[in-house]
């Protein structure tokens, strides 16, 4: 009996030593709160490049200037459509969500229509718009790596025309490099670092002129006052150097407890 008790004794002296250090140790223990969420800042500054491709179409109207009066004889309208391709080159600044920019277009045109000519019904009137270029001043607003952009500046296009005779052979010919403006409005949306993709709308003003044509002799035969307005739907891709996103700084809780 009184070795049952003397083990006893040990045994509750022994826990009582144990128990103050393993209750030091658990005191001590720190415990970390989970960091706040770290949001992604995309950042559009910086300059770019990349290519496009889309849809064209542009209004024509032709009309005969009379020799001598400069009377007008309206020959009929007709719409020049096709495929578009090229690149663009730019470079941005980001002020907080406001994104300012510039850029330059070049792209090869595919756009071709025709009308019966309605002074000379024998005839009909082609256009071929061949290429165009852009340069435009941009402002956008960003919602992280989404960004919405109007766009305005100047416009050029590169013009053949043709009146062809029954056979579609051209009997005479013109052609032109005209000088215009552009408004549009794009949406753009950044899908790596320094990666975007988006599509892109453009109309072209492109104003009248008066053309000579020519027959295959070279010489005049007669003039055509050609109004033109552009309209072209593009997506695009872009590559932008500099910045990749930044990071949104949150900060962690970390406690000591005791």
């Amino acid at each position: 009996m009184m070795k049952k008790l003397l083990l006893g004794a040990v045994g509750l002296c022994a826990l009582g030593i144990a128990a103050p250090a393993v209750a030091a140790d658990l005191a001590v223990k720190p415990y970390t709160k989970a960091p706040a969420y770290v949001a992604a800042i995309y950042d559009w500054s910086g300059l770019y490049f990349g290519g496009n491709a889309g849809y064209g179409s542009s209004r024509e109207s032709w009309s005969l200037v009379t020799p001598g009066t400069g009377l007008l004889r309206p020959e009929g309208n007709h719409n020049a459509n096709g495929a578009v391709v090229g690149g663009q080159i730019g470079y941005r600044w980001q002020v907080g969500t406001w994104v300012f920019g510039v850029e330059g277009q070049g792209d090869w045109a595919g756009l071709k229509g025709s009308n019966v000519n309605l002074v000379t019904p024998a005839l009909r009137d082609q256009t071929k718009v061949d290429a165009f270029g852009l340069i435009t001043g941009q402002v956008g607003y960003a919602v992280n790596n989404a960004l919405f952009y109007v766009k305005g500046g100047a416009a050029v296009t590169g013009n053949k025309y043709n009146e062809l005779n029954v056979a579609g052979i051209p009997v005479t010919n013109g052609k032109d490099t005209r000088w215009g403006g552009v408004i549009g409005a794009g949406f753009e949306y950044g899908f790596a670092p320094n990666w975007s993709a988006g599509i892109n709308y453009d109309h072209l003003f492109m104003g009248t002129r008066n053309d000579g044509f020519v027959n295959a002799a070279g010489a005049l035969v007669n003039t055509q006052r050609i109004s033109q307005d552009v309209d072209l739907v593009s997506l695009r891709i872009n590559y932008k150097f500099g910045a990749v996103p930044m990071m949104g700084m949150g900060m962690g809780m970390m406690g000591m407890g005791k």
